[in-house]
Order: structure tokens, then sequence, then C-alpha cells
């Protein structure tokens, strides 16, 4: 088993440089990056100086081209956009692997530290979306198993396949629309008022936690549905094996054949999924952020994609890849502690 893992971490090397390189290279050849943003910003400038003279009368450099030949080259050269893609693409791998993600092309600020500050906040909704996820989902499949076609069964699955029918974000608009626009019981977005800093103890809590409520229900909206049915059907399938028939026929309660026997051989397909949910949990969701307006890695990313700053796209998807792949192997380690069966070789 050991020789096992050893080969995937090994795999992460080629896997990371496939993935990035496929993106860095889609990166320039994507029209409207930083050059092209300092273009149309010069040229906006000039207009407005001239008072709505066209900027090829008052550039002097060309048809509409506000920046001379020489002017552009430069930006090239400060941006890396000068040498050829494989070049370029060592070049930035190289400050990767020193710990340099690079700096934002729209803020000139560091990447990681950027990504830094956001950790924090798209972590706190991550925890707290597992949580309810795994703590809700789990208890409810079973349930629902063991009432299988009842008033129970039927009735959640109605609500749970409405939430998985309604995207996230959809949803957060809704809630806001409802909640914070005509009843004015939740705020309007953001993790804290704008007087968070006078606030005692107990209300910064209480704060936050008006806050949290909305968007945390849109982010677990969709999940339900399918952990829930995950959970309940693998474990039906489990108490129609023969050995949970036999056990029952042996004199084994109903209850104990539940949950000494099928409860662990169903919860191997839940495993699964849980090393797959890390880069969920900290890269959060572009546009629930964005709907509720929280500063956290989905926000940074939605902007960072619209804005084409492409040192934070490559930075958020250094992280985010390395986590997805990382997460596929405690997936195999989370199904070999559930399951003493599974040897990997």
């Amino acid at each position: 088993m050991t020789a096992y893992f050893i080969r995937r971490l090994l795999l992460v090397i080629p896997t990371f440089i496939g993935i990035t390189i496929m993106v860095f290279t889609i990166t320039r050849f994507v029209p409207g990056g930083p050059i092209e943003r300092i273009i149309a910003e010069t040229r906006a400038l000039q207009m407005g100086q001239a008072g709505g003279r066209s900027a090829s009368a008052t550039s002097g450099s060309g048809a509409g081209q506000p920046l001379s030949e020489e002017q552009i080259q430069k930006l090239k050269e400060y941006y890396g956009f000068d040498k050829p893609i494989f070049n370029a693409y060592l070049s930035w791998l190289g400050k990767v692997l020193r710990g340099d993600l690079g700096r934002s092309t729209r803020y000139q600020d560091p990447v990681w530290e950027m990504i830094s500050q956001r950790i924090p906040i798209s972590l706190y909704f991550g925890v707290l979306s597992l949580v309810l996820i795994y703590g809700i989902c789990i208890p409810l499949g079973v349930a629902k198993a063991v009432r299988h076609r009842s008033g129970f069964d039927n009735f959640t699955s109605t609500l749970i396949f409405t939430g998985y029918a309604i995207p996230g974000w959809v949803a957060g608009v809704f809630m806001l629309v409802l909640f914070s626009s005509r009843f004015d019981v939740f705020p309007l977005g953001g993790l804290v008022s704008d007087f968070f800093d006078e606030m005692s103890v107990f209300e910064k809590i209480m704060d936050i936690a008006r806050h949290t409520i909305l968007p945390l229900f849109a982010y677990i909206i969709g999940s339900f549905t399918v952990m829930t049915l995950l959970m309940k059907n693998t474990l039906m399938d489990n108490l129609s094996a023969d050995y949970v028939r036999t056990a029952i026929a042996k004199g084994l309660p109903f209850k104990k054949a539940v949950f000494r026997h099928a409860m662990r051989n169903s919860l191997i397909p839940i495993a699964t999924s849980f090393g797959n949910n890390i880069s969920i949990l900290l890269m959060g969701s572009f546009l629930i952020e964005k709907v509720f307006n929280i500063d956290g890695m989905g926000l940074l990313g939605y902007e960072s994609v619209i804005d084409r700053d492409y040192p934070v796209v490559m930075g958020i998807l250094v992280i985010s890849s390395l986590l997805f792949m990382v997460g596929n192997i405690l997936s195999d380690l989370c199904v070999a502690m559930v399951d003493p069966r599974v040897r990997f070789k």
C-alpha cells in the first residue's frame, strides 16, 4: 500500500505540469490581457482630456493607438509576453517552485498575499458546509433507507430534489430579495457589518451569524441531494444483501443489523468523495461569493478572470489543482480506513 501512495504522489508532478501548462498557454492567446487593458485605459484617459476628441487625433501614434510601439514592447517585456510560451512557462514554474506566485497585474500586490488574506473566509464557510452536509445527509439517508416509500421518504425526497434543481447562486439571489430586501431579516451581503469593530463580543458573534446563514444555505443546498441519496441507495443495497438478511434471520435485531453490519459498508462511497471536497473547502464558490459579496477565494477568482489578472488566475489554479490531487489521494486513504478489505497495489 505504501508503494501505491508513493506512485500516486509522484503522479501529482506530471499532472500538475499538464494542467498548468494548458491554462498558461490559454492565457497567452485570450484577448483582453494587462497590455490591452492599459491601452484601453490610456485611450479613455486621452479622450477625456481632449474633451471628447478621438484618441487618434490626440495620441499621434496611429489610428486609435494611444501608445507607441516602443512603449508596447516595454510592457510586453515587463509582463513577460516577449518570450516564447515554453520559455515563459519555465520562468513562471521556476518562480512557483521558489514560492513566488508573482504579482497581480491589476493591483500590483503579491498574489500569495492576496490569496492568503482570503483563505480564512473560504475555510470558514467550507468547514461549516462540510460539517452540515455530512452531519445531516448521513443520518437523513439512513432514515430514508429504513423508511423507504413512506410519507417521510416521499416528503424529504421532494424537498431535496427541489433544492438540487435550483443552483446555489440562484437560491442566494432569491433569498436576498426575499429575506434581505423585502423583509429585512438578514443583511444584504458581506461577512460583517460596517460598525463591527464597535460591537461587543456577543454582538460580533451574532453579527457574523446573521451574515453567515444565507450564504451557508446557498453553499449546501445542492449537495444535500447527492450525499443523501448516495447514502440511502447504498444502505438499501447492503440491507438487501445476503449477509445482512442472514444476520436478521439468525435473530439479530434490525437496528443492530443496520448499524453493525450494513452501515460501515455503506460509508465506502461517502468516503470516496470526502477527499475531493478539500478543494471546495478552500476555494469556495465563485458565483455564491459574488452574489453575497463575500471577499473569499471564490470572489477573488471571479474578479481575476473578469479582469484578466492572469498571475492571480494561475496562483489560484496552482492551489486548487494541488488540493484536488491531494484530495484524491486522501479519498483512497479514507476508503482503506472504512473498508479493511481494500488493498492498494
